[in-house]
């Protein structure tokens, strides 16, 4: 079976310093969860399933600094921590496009979707004796029904957002 008939998941984290340099985190894998696939099970039966609704953002483990990061399995189903982020697709800092074999653009539905997310400064907020947001982990969600479904899922080394740098963030599904 081809490896392009598979779900697949990328991410790539791009910081703008508030003194004009800027940090390239490179292109790395995320993982598709089953929920993802449970979403698009019900939305081919016709059922109420939702594509990406908002991406949260969490704090993750402080452990996770100190040891090697284990992978996530396909079974996760929401953060690690419990009061993440969340920001909404109708928010202006994320938008959603369609995308061609040559990561382009494209006007009609294609097989290949990717969201980007610009954290502008302040975003998101720090806690009161913090001068960044630490970054561990993240997810996008979908719906099925009223409940909330986890699409994909990244735990990575943390990254500090300071309350004044802009960090944007890509993430591309191929279905």
């Amino acid at each position: 079976m081809s490896a392009e008939l598979h779900l697949k998941g990328i991410y790539h984290d791009r910081m703008l310093l508030c003194d004009g340099g800027e940090l390239d985190y490179g292109w790395r894998s995320n993982i598709i969860v089953n929920r993802c696939r449970d979403l698009l099970a019900a939305f081919m039966f016709g059922d109420s399933a939702l594509g990406v609704q908002y991406i949260a953002l969490g704090r993750g483990d402080v452990a996770w600094d100190s040891t090697a990061l284990a992978p996530p399995g396909a079974g996760t189903q929401q953060l690690t921590d419990v009061a993440p982020e969340q920001i909404l697709m109708s928010d202006p800092a994320m938008t959603i496009a369609y995308l061609n074999a040559a990561n382009a653009e494209v006007s009609g539905p294609t097989h290949r979707l990717e969201i980007t997310l610009t954290l502008s400064p302040g975003m998101p907020p720090v806690e009161v004796g913090e001068s960044s947001f630490p970054l561990r982990e993240f997810g996008l969600f979908g719906r099925f029904g009223s409940e909330d479904y986890m699409i994909d899922y990244v735990r990575h080394p943390i990254i500090h957002k300071g309350v004044n740098d802009t960090l944007v963030r890509t993430i591309r599904l191929v279905f």
